[in-house]
């Protein structure tokens, strides 16, 4: 079962107190700041869970898998995640 966001506003009024509007507002917030930083090109870092970085893909060819037809696909960027030791070390149990 995945996280989703309306976990993430329970969880928020649960821990912190919050109403459902003052969660869901906070983590749209978070996002929306998250999304403006990585659009501009900068990395986003949290201590002890990870980095987003946004890299440069070239153009490359592949091909359509529909139909077998090689094309080229267009230079675009994408975000990759790092994750933190931390984060590696609790996911695994040590």
């Amino acid at each position: 079962m995945a996280l989703t966001k309306a976990d993430v506003v329970q969880n928020l009024m649960d821990h912190n107190g919050y109403t459902r509007t003052q969660a869901s507002e906070l983590l749209e917030t978070l996002l929306e700041l998250i999304k403006t930083t990585l659009s501009s090109g900068e990395d986003v870092m949290v201590s002890n869970f990870g980095k987003f970085q946004v890299r440069e893909k070239a153009q490359r060819r592949g091909r359509n898998p529909a139909t077998g037809q090689a094309m080229l696909l267009e230079p675009r960027r994408v975000v990759t995640f790092q994750c933190a030791r931390k984060l590696r070390e609790t996911v695994n149990g040590k």
